[in-house]
Protein backbone atom coordinates (compact mmCIF):
# COMPACT_ATOMS: atom_id res chain seq x y z
CA UNK A 1 0.00 0.00 0.00
CA UNK A 2 1.21 3.66 -0.84
CA UNK A 3 0.64 6.47 1.67
CA UNK A 4 -2.11 7.32 -0.76
CA UNK A 5 -3.91 4.51 -0.41
CA UNK A 6 -3.08 4.36 3.86
CA UNK A 7 -4.90 7.80 3.53
CA UNK A 8 -7.54 7.22 1.89
CA UNK A 9 -7.97 3.71 3.69
CA UNK A 10 -7.61 4.90 7.19
CA UNK A 11 -10.81 5.65 9.47
CA UNK A 12 -11.62 6.08 12.99
CA UNK A 13 -12.50 2.32 13.80
CA UNK A 14 -15.76 1.80 16.53
CA UNK A 15 -16.53 -1.50 16.02
CA UNK A 16 -13.83 -3.81 16.82
CA UNK A 17 -13.41 -7.92 16.89
CA UNK A 18 -12.64 -8.55 20.65
CA UNK A 19 -11.65 -11.91 20.28
CA UNK A 20 -9.02 -11.33 17.17
CA UNK A 21 -5.41 -10.46 19.41
CA UNK A 22 -2.87 -8.06 17.57
CA UNK A 23 -0.17 -9.90 16.36
CA UNK A 24 3.47 -8.59 18.43
CA UNK A 25 5.26 -8.50 14.82
CA UNK A 26 2.73 -5.92 13.87
CA UNK A 27 2.60 -4.41 16.62
CA UNK A 28 6.59 -3.78 16.91
CA UNK A 29 6.19 -2.21 13.13
CA UNK A 30 3.89 0.44 14.50
CA UNK A 31 6.06 1.21 17.57
CA UNK A 32 9.19 1.48 15.14
CA UNK A 33 7.13 3.71 12.76
CA UNK A 34 6.00 6.20 15.69
CA UNK A 35 9.88 5.91 16.49
CA UNK A 36 10.52 7.17 13.50
CA UNK A 37 8.14 10.37 13.75
CA UNK A 38 9.77 13.89 13.42
CA UNK A 39 9.73 16.18 16.32
CA UNK A 40 10.93 19.43 17.33
CA UNK A 41 15.03 18.97 17.75
CA UNK A 42 14.57 15.09 17.79
CA UNK A 43 13.35 15.42 21.38
CA UNK A 44 10.12 12.89 20.84
CA UNK A 45 8.85 14.79 23.89
CA UNK A 46 6.11 11.70 24.21
CA UNK A 47 5.97 8.29 25.92
CA UNK A 48 3.70 5.54 24.36
CA UNK A 49 1.74 3.21 26.94
CA UNK A 50 0.97 0.08 25.55
CA UNK A 51 -1.92 -1.71 27.44
CA UNK A 52 -3.36 -4.96 26.40
CA UNK A 53 -5.22 -7.42 28.81
CA UNK A 54 -7.34 -6.22 31.64
CA UNK A 55 -5.07 -2.40 31.56
CA UNK A 56 -6.43 -2.43 28.28
CA UNK A 57 -9.96 -2.70 29.34
CA UNK A 58 -9.48 -0.31 32.82
CA UNK A 59 -8.33 2.16 30.03
CA UNK A 60 -10.75 1.81 27.70
CA UNK A 61 -13.38 2.31 30.54
CA UNK A 62 -11.38 5.95 31.92
CA UNK A 63 -12.18 7.06 27.97
CA UNK A 64 -16.12 6.44 28.62
CA UNK A 65 -17.26 9.37 30.13
CA UNK A 66 -20.84 10.98 29.56
CA UNK A 67 -21.56 7.93 27.32
CA UNK A 68 -18.39 8.62 24.86
CA UNK A 69 -16.35 5.98 23.07
CA UNK A 70 -17.66 2.67 24.50
CA UNK A 71 -16.63 0.61 21.39
CA UNK A 72 -13.61 0.70 23.18
CA UNK A 73 -13.52 -1.96 25.28
CA UNK A 74 -13.28 -4.32 22.20
CA UNK A 75 -10.31 -2.98 21.37
CA UNK A 76 -7.56 -5.55 21.87
CA UNK A 77 -4.72 -2.52 22.22
CA UNK A 78 -4.92 0.85 23.90
CA UNK A 79 -1.85 2.91 23.12
CA UNK A 80 -1.37 5.88 25.75
CA UNK A 81 0.36 8.94 24.54
CA UNK A 82 1.68 11.12 27.64
CA UNK A 83 3.89 14.33 27.68
CA UNK A 84 7.71 14.05 28.43
CA UNK A 85 9.88 16.52 29.33
CA UNK A 86 10.99 18.81 26.60
CA UNK A 87 14.65 18.58 25.22
CA UNK A 88 16.34 21.86 26.38
CA UNK A 89 16.78 23.32 22.45
CA UNK A 90 12.95 22.64 21.93
CA UNK A 91 11.67 23.52 25.17
CA UNK A 92 14.12 27.26 24.46
CA UNK A 93 12.05 27.24 21.39
CA UNK A 94 8.55 26.81 22.73
CA UNK A 95 9.02 29.52 25.10
CA UNK A 96 10.41 31.61 22.51
CA UNK A 97 7.79 31.07 19.85
CA UNK A 98 5.03 30.20 22.26
CA UNK A 99 4.50 27.16 20.39
CA UNK A 100 3.26 23.90 22.04
CA UNK A 101 5.77 21.79 19.87
CA UNK A 102 4.81 18.67 22.60
CA UNK A 103 1.23 18.74 21.13
CA UNK A 104 2.67 18.86 17.85
CA UNK A 105 4.93 15.93 18.07
CA UNK A 106 2.28 13.66 19.88
CA UNK A 107 0.20 14.68 16.87
CA UNK A 108 2.66 13.34 14.29
CA UNK A 109 3.17 10.38 16.35
CA UNK A 110 -0.26 9.61 16.12
CA UNK A 111 -0.49 9.77 12.63
CA UNK A 112 2.91 7.49 12.19
CA UNK A 113 0.75 5.07 14.25
CA UNK A 114 -2.99 5.15 12.93
CA UNK A 115 -1.05 4.64 9.10
CA UNK A 116 0.90 1.64 10.33
CA UNK A 117 -1.14 0.02 11.41
CA UNK A 118 -3.56 0.15 8.39
CA UNK A 119 -0.67 -0.70 6.58
CA UNK A 120 -0.98 -3.91 8.63
CA UNK A 121 -4.76 -4.46 8.11
CA UNK A 122 -5.54 -3.16 12.03
CA UNK A 123 -8.11 -0.22 12.70
CA UNK A 124 -7.48 2.39 15.21
CA UNK A 125 -9.00 5.47 16.61
CA UNK A 126 -7.47 8.73 18.11
CA UNK A 127 -9.37 9.41 21.81
CA UNK A 128 -9.05 12.30 23.08
CA UNK A 129 -11.75 12.32 25.50
CA UNK A 130 -10.27 10.54 28.86
CA UNK A 131 -9.80 10.74 32.32
CA UNK A 132 -6.35 11.85 32.72
CA UNK A 133 -5.71 11.26 36.32
CA UNK A 134 -7.18 7.74 36.25
CA UNK A 135 -4.96 6.80 33.43
CA UNK A 136 -2.31 7.77 35.07
CA UNK A 137 -3.39 5.44 37.67
CA UNK A 138 -3.46 2.59 35.85
CA UNK A 139 -0.62 2.63 33.87
CA UNK A 140 1.60 4.52 36.93
CA UNK A 141 2.55 7.46 35.10
CA UNK A 142 3.32 10.73 35.69
CA UNK A 143 3.16 12.56 32.43
CA UNK A 144 -0.43 14.18 31.12
CA UNK A 145 -2.00 11.76 29.06
CA UNK A 146 -2.70 13.49 25.30
CA UNK A 147 -4.25 10.64 23.54
CA UNK A 148 -5.47 7.33 23.87
CA UNK A 149 -5.15 5.29 20.35
CA UNK A 150 -7.14 2.46 20.20
CA UNK A 151 -5.93 -0.77 17.92
CA UNK A 152 -7.37 -4.25 17.16
CA UNK A 153 -8.87 -5.47 14.10
CA UNK A 154 -12.35 -4.24 12.74
CA UNK A 155 -14.96 -6.61 12.70
CA UNK A 156 -15.84 -8.30 9.38
CA UNK A 157 -19.25 -6.12 9.12
CA UNK A 158 -17.08 -2.36 9.28
CA UNK A 159 -16.64 -1.66 5.95
CA UNK A 160 -14.76 1.46 4.67
CA UNK A 161 -16.83 4.29 4.73
CA UNK A 162 -16.94 7.89 2.19
CA UNK A 163 -14.56 10.28 3.79
CA UNK A 164 -16.17 13.67 4.22
CA UNK A 165 -13.65 16.25 3.33
CA UNK A 166 -13.56 19.68 3.00
CA UNK A 167 -13.05 20.74 -1.11
CA UNK A 168 -9.20 20.94 -1.71
CA UNK A 169 -9.65 25.17 -2.41
CA UNK A 170 -11.70 25.17 0.69
CA UNK A 171 -8.33 23.78 2.27
CA UNK A 172 -5.69 24.47 0.47
CA UNK A 173 -4.16 28.80 -0.02
CA UNK A 174 -1.64 28.90 -2.90
CA UNK A 175 0.69 32.28 -2.72
CA UNK A 176 2.61 32.89 -5.38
Amino acid sequence: MNFTEIAENRQSCRAYDPDRAVEQEKLDRILASARLSPSACNGQPYQITVCRGEAAKRVALATQGMGMNKFAVDAPVMLVLSEMPYVATAALGAKVKKNDYRSIDIGIAAAYITAEATAQGLGTCILGWLDDAKIREICGMEGTVRLVITLGYAKEDDKLRPKKRKDMDELVKIVE
